[in-house]
């Protein structure tokens, strides 16, 4: 712990982010207590703060993000708001990520007590997706060319960085208790090497990567084997380890064998700065209506907690919310919301963390 506190910088983000974000911070400070200070410094960024300004995230704001000992980050995004090129305006991830080298993308995917998800039968999920963050196709992001007959998007890979994060991936899978089947500490290695050079390039690296942990054993899927193995066999995964876009999709496809995005959280770490968000989008259709679900905002408080060196806090806030849902405090509907509404929720996690 830092003696004098933590100064956390909070980007609210869009239609329902605010009120995400105002439920993850209240939970924070609960489960914080008096040990352990946190100090939020809210902060103007987004596609509203684009529409506004013309900027999703002024250049003076950013320099504070940089300051913070961790960032808390609300969905962000609006439909109406686009770039003059007719892409959705006011996006932070490009930026965030890029500007302050987040290079990996954690995302925990956890079955919790009494949560109705889509499998069939009693199922053990525990698993993290590790995506990599900072190249891949989505660094083509807004560098495509082509005219009125074709289009070309580049995918990169380098050494560098297919290197830092395999390695990411297999101390996480240390710290790990390992598969829920057996127990295993385990990377898997999603790609599709057999068809594009870059992911033979990426595959090779982590086998080379591989050699360094005996301790943790490695196995391999191509990226459509793999989306049908996080749905028929999810228990036989730890840690999977993957490109950009992959992860993209492979994590949506996760979230659903948990009971949705809302239940995901998702960290963006880098050597020198982390920043911690829902994976689902801003959704301001249902904004203000007390109906989104603030789950995957206070499971991405806790991830915050852990980056802070205060895995105690994080632990709490986790023990927490699995004794709502295991008690029925907390109930998802089908729909994605909670039965009692946000608020209820955020009541029912603080109970949980007072009883």
């Amino acid at each position: 712990m830092h003696t004098g506190g933590y100064d956390i910088g909070v980007v609210p983000g869009d239609g329902i982010g605010p009120e995400l974000v105002a439920s993850a911070q209240e939970v924070l400070d609960a489960a914080a207590g008096d040990g352990v200070e946190v100090r939020f410094h809210i902060e103007d960024a987004g596609a509203d703060t684009y529409r506004r300004t013309g900027t999703a995230c002024s250049d003076e704001t950013f320099d504070r993000l940089r300051s913070y000992d961790g960032i808390l980050k609300g969905p962000v995004g609006l439909p109406g708001v686009r770039r003059p090129d007719g892409t959705e305006g006011g996006l932070l991830g490009g930026l965030l990520r890029g500007g302050l080298d987040t290079y990996v993308n954690e995302r925990p995917i956890s079955l919790l007590p009494g949560v109705d998800g889509p499998l069939r039968g009693e199922r053990r999920i525990d698993h993290v997706i590790v995506r990599e963050n900072t190249e891949g196709l989505y660094l083509a992001r807004g560098l495509g060319v082509g005219n009125e007959r074709a289009v070309v998007d580049q995918l990169l890979m380098t050494r560098e960085g297919v290197e830092r994060v395999v390695r990411y991936a297999f101390e996480l899978a240390r710290r790990r208790p390992g598969a829920p089947a057996d127990g295993v500490h385990r990377v898997t290695c999603v790609d599709k090497a057999n068809v594009l050079r870059s992911f033979a390039f990426f595959r090779r690296i982590f086998d080379e990567i591989a050699e360094e942990y005996p301790d943790v054993q490695t196995d391999h899927r191509y990226a459509d084997a793999a989306g049908h193995d996080l749905v028929v066999d999810p228990e036989h995964f730890d840690v999977l380890v993957m490109e950009n876009f992959l992860g993209d999709i492979l994590s949506d496809v996760a979230a659903a064998t948990v009971g949705g995005l809302g239940m995901c959280p998702g960290g963006n770490i880098g050597d020198a700065h982390a920043y911690f968000e829902p994976i689902h989008g801003s959704a301001p259709a249902i904004a203000g209506r007390d109906l989104a679900n603030p789950i995957s905002q206070i499971l991405a408080a806790a991830m915050l907690a852990d980056h802070l060196g205060e895995r105690p806090v994080g632990d709490r806030i986790r023990a927490a919310v699995r004794t709502g849902f295991a008690r029925g405090d907390i109930v998802i509907l089908p729909s994605g919301s909670p039965k009692d509404g946000t608020d209820a929720v955020t009541r029912a996690v603080i109970g949980a963390l007072e009883s």
